[in-house]
């Protein structure tokens, strides 16, 4: 009987948590729309500091 709980202990700390990505991805599945839009306004603002910063910092050359 002892055995048992001992062979239990060592199957139950075996098993690692589950990841962080893991984690992740079932929350967006789980969130669906609502994470997607999110993901969309993120891309945007992205995209929209690297042009500012792009249009702000070209070099200006006289000709």
């Amino acid at each position: 009987m002892n055995n048992k709980i001992i062979s239990d202990d060592v199957t139950k700390k075996a098993t690692p948590p589950p990841s962080f990505v893991k984690l992740a991805m079932k929350n967006m599945v789980r969130k669906g729309s609502q994470s997607l839009s999110h993901f969309g306004l993120t891309a945007l603002g992205f995209l929209g500091f690297i042009l500012l910063v792009a249009v702000l910092g070209k070099p200006h050359i006289p000709q």
